[in-house]
This record gives structure tokens, C-alpha cells and sequence, in this order.
């Protein structure tokens, strides 16, 4: 069985993940075998510190083991879950057990800006450390699905749709950072790597951000506000046009399927190459949301 500790409890990402793999609740369908959270610290937050109490005496009560430092759970844990809902702070949040030598899932999002995201990666490959990032959605079955249908033929291209409620704190998580991640992973999940410039239009209601890939191929994002929500999206298709609404019933289980995956095999199942560049994207969606819709080249 592998250990895993859980830091930053200011998401109810801790208390679902808990209790999954470890098995509490009577909704065994959920449950993902294979690893275990042995130990967490609740750490502090600056952007939803409200939230560490609740979920704190939730951790307690499913009898997992807390500390006051992050680092005293080094030595006790094969794998980290670094789960803070700032993405500001992962890198320093992960930096102390990737230098131990300690693999790491790191939530979305990721990080909040490209120098972040290349940091936690270099530290990583230096370490001979696998590393990944995602958001729950990236696994949703019916994304799953749909990139594995060989036959409707080859994307050209994509509009993707999620909420897209903004970060009550603006320098953290800002703009598309915070709750449209969700969506962002799907277009990346379906269209891949290689977009190179992005222009977005930002109003009070929505964010909608198009991004143009160097074959040639054109995706589109629409955060939503206001007006009726939730996620899917429409695949363009060489063989055909397929609308297809996103559930989110099991998300959480097959992401953490890939999480257990990754401390089984030592690989992730997805390249860190790619949550980069999404940070990329999303970085230069923000810079030209807030100037007008003037495009912005991806430059990693």
C-alpha cells in the first residue's frame, strides 16, 4: 500500500480524496485502491482560510494522523498530495519534498505563472522525480471517450465551456487561473500541445479566450458567469460535429486512478510539458483579456 501524506485543507479536495482512497463512506464505487493518505497538515491559506477549519475536523474524524509543519511529514509518506487552492504557493509547497526526494500530485492549478511552472519541473527532472497536474476534469469519461474514438477522424478544432467563477482574492488564482482551469484542461486534453498565440475577450459575465495551434487548428474557451452553466463541449471533427455535455459524477475517482498510477509506476500519465504550456495559455488569455482582446504570443 502507498502512503500519502495531503498538505493545505483549505479544498474540499482533501476530504473527497480521503475519503476515496481510503475507503470511508458507503458509496464503494468511488473508492480507488492502491495508496492511502497516512498523514496531512493542514497548513494555512490566503486565499480561503475559512475553509481549513471545516474540513480539518472532517480529516479528524476520518482518523487521519495531522501535524502542524509540512515537513514533519517527510520520512513518513511515499508520495505528496500538495493540495493548497492557491496556486501561488505550490511551488514553495512542493519544493521541501521534491528535494527529499518525495514524488508529488500537485492540484490545479498547477502554478499561477510560467517562471512557477518550469521551476517545479526543473526541481523534478533534477530529482528523477515523476510530477503531474490536473484537474479532475482531464478524466471525465465522456472526455476520455471522446479523445479515444478514432473514428470520427482527426480534431480540427474545438469550443469548450465550464464555469468560470473568479478568485475572491485577485492576486491569487487570477483571472483564468481559478475556476476556469477546469475547462482549459479539457480543450488541452482534447487539441494537445502546440498552441502558439491567444487572444480573449473579458467582461463581467464571461471570459471567452481562442487560441490558434501551429497546425493550423483553432480552439476556443467560454467561461461562464452568468446565464445557464456547466461543462461540455463541441468537437469539430474531420468525420463529423459532436456536442458532448461533461458530467462530473466520477471525476474525482479516475483522477485518482492516474494519481495512484503515477506513485505505482514512478511515470506520470501525463507530460509535464503539456500543464506548462496550459499555464502558457492561460497567462497570455489573462494579459490579453485585460487589454482588450489584443493578441498574445506563447513563448516557452
Amino acid at each position: 500500500m502507498i502512503k500519502l501524506g495531503i498538505l493545505d485543507f483549505d479544498t474540499s479536495h482533501c476530504v473527497a480524496f480521503t475519503q476515496r482512497l481510503n475507503h470511508i463512506g458507503n458509496d464503494k464505487e468511488q473508492f480507488v485502491d492502491g495508496a492511502k493518505i497516512v498523514i496531512g497538515c493542514p497548513g494555512e491559506s490566503k486565499l480561503s482560510p475559512e475553509r481549513i477549519a471545516g474540513f480539518t475536523k472532517q480529516m479528524k474524524e476520518f482518523g487521519v494522523p495531522l501535524v502542524e509543519k509540512p515537513a514533519d511529514m517527510i520520512g513518513k509518506v511515499d508520495g505528496m498530495l500538495i493540495e493548497a487552492v492557491d496556486g501561488t504557493v505550490h511551488y514553495e509547497r512542493a519544493k521541501p519534498f521534491l528535494e527529499a526526494g518525495i514524488p508529488c500530485f500537485i492540484d490545479k492549478p498547477y502554478t499561477c505563472s510560467l517562471e512557477d511552472a518550469k521551476k517545479i519541473a526543473k526541481l523534478a527532472e533534477k530529482k528523477k522525480l515523476p510530477l503531474f497536474s490536473s484537474s479532475s476534469l482531464r478524466y471525465a469519461p465522456e472526455v476520455v471517450d471522446f479523445v479515444a474514438n478514432a473514428k470520427r477522424g482527426k480534431l480540427v478544432g474545438c469550443v469548450v465551456y465550464s464555469p468560470a467563477s473568479l478568485s475572491p482574492v485577485a492576486e491569487r488564482n487570477a483571472g483564468l487561473f481559478h475556476y476556469s482551469i477546469h475547462g482549459i484542461e479539457i480543450l488541452y486534453t482534447l487539441m494537445g500541445r502546440g498552441c502558439k498565440r491567444v487572444t480573449s475577450t473579458h467582461e463581467k459575465g464571461v471570459d471567452v479566450a481562442t487560441g490558434q495551434w501551429a497546425d493550423g487548428r483553432v480552439a476556443t474557451f467560454r467561461g461562464i458567469r452568468t446565464g445557464a452553466s456547466g461543462y461540455g463541449f463541441v468537437g469539430f471533427s474531420e468525420k463529423g460535429i459532436q456536442p458532448v455535455k461533461v458530467e462530473t459524477k466520477f471525476i474525482y475517482r479516475e483522477l485518482l486512478k492516474k494519481v495512484v498510477e503515477m506513485f505505482k509506476t514512478g511515470k506520470s500519465p501525463l507530460d509535464i510539458a503539456e500543464t506548462i504550456e496550459l499555464v502558457a495559455f492561460i497567462e497570455a488569455a489573462n494579459k490579453s483579456g485585460s487589454n482588450h482582446g489584443a493578441g498574445e504570443t506563447i513563448k516557452i
